[in-house]
């Protein structure tokens, strides 16, 4: 059975971003990209990133969840477009739960999913650089 969505537990723009999500699906020329999935609930996220002269200058997502897993996930991408790799990198759990407007308590673990997924794609893309 589906969760129904409520605007007495979820925002109109966490509503938005799940009804609409933005930047949804893989990119296949995409520089890095990370896994990540909550084992208790069995939400994951797969995040693609493309980077040129230091930026995100694209971001895509795939992910299977809740509707609070799919909007951070959709927030998220639009978080990192244009930010530095610093930038993205420091992008927090409350950072893509503010981007919602908010989050129940017992959904704080989906942004915690969108800021491990960019951090380690990140990780990754300098990973890359350095080898």
């Amino acid at each position: 059975m589906a969760e129904r969505l409520s605007p007495e537990q979820y925002s109109a723009t966490l509503i938005d971003h799940f009804e609409r999500p933005r930047n949804a699906g893989a990119m296949p020329d995409a520089d890095a990209e990370a896994f990540v999935t909550n084992p208790v609930c069995g939400d994951s996220l797969r995040i693609f990133l493309r980077f040129a002269e230091g930026r995100v200058i694209a971001a895509s997502f795939l992910s299977s969840g809740c509707p609070a897993s799919i909007a951070t996930s959709s927030a998220a991408t639009e978080m990192v477009t244009g930010r530095t790799l610093d930038e993205a990198e420091a992008f927090t759990r409350d950072d893509y739960a503010a981007a919602v407007d908010g989050l129940p308590t017992s959904k704080v673990h989906c942004s915690v999913l969108a800021a491990s997924a960019v951090r380690q794609a990140v990780a990754a893309w300098r990973a890359k650089q350095t080898a």
